[in-house]
């Protein structure tokens, strides 16, 4: 093992994740607008490809099931590409839809998409940003710091400034940590300490 070329990596990390400290108004603006929503009686979709869908998923776990504290559910709902109904989509009309379909048919008024796109191009994202912003809905999305065409659909946008795709993904999951934790401590019961 080349302890240099780890501890390298580790500096490129935290050099990444400590430039998100900029962006600490925008992680506020996102937790303010799920703790609205939650509050108001929305929903939260999540979906994204790849790694970026592991961070949808784990995302959604973290808010239906719970971060630190035994709580009522919060109604985060993972859009899968990958099931029975994302493959029958993808099938059915194409790849390109596969989110987007599902929030035809599930996103109301007032509820809200996050999406996590590095690129902040992929399709599917695109389409389901379109579809949600046409509902009704709110967009959020986690991106790189290059400013793709998803981004000009969302309503809040968090840049990750990383060079490379693992480097914007450790990023987003510093931020989408501390916006769970924020969520769940606004929505505990009153008198239970978050």
């Amino acid at each position: 093992m080349n302890h240099a070329s780890l501890s390298n990596r580790i500096d490129r990390h935290i050099q990444a994740v400590q430039k998100l400290a900029d962006d600490a108004a925008t992680v506020q603006a996102i937790c303010d607008l799920l703790i609205e929503t939650f509050r108001a009686g929305g929903r939260l979709f999540l979906a994204g490809n790849g790694g970026s869908d592991c961070d949808a998923q784990h995302v959604a776990a973290e808010l239906l099931v719970r971060l630190f504290h035994n709580r009522q559910a919060l109604p985060a709902i993972y859009l899968s590409a990958g099931n029975a109904i994302g493959s029958a989509i993808g099938n059915d009309f194409s790849f390109e839809d596969v989110f987007g379909r599902q929030l035809e048919g599930f996103l109301q008024k007032g509820d809200v998409l996050w999406v996590f796109s590095t690129s902040g191009k992929s399709p599917n994202i695109l389409k389901a940003a379109m579809i949600a912003q046409a509902k009704g809905g709110k967009v959020v999305l986690f991106t790189g710091p290059n400013k793709g065409p998803v981004s000009q659909l969302a309503d809040i946008t968090l840049y990750a400034q990383g060079d490379r795709t693992d480097l914007i993904q450790e990023v987003h999951e510093v931020a989408y940590h501390f916006v769970c934790e924020q969520v769940e401590a606004a929505m505990l019961p009153q008198g239970q300490k978050a």
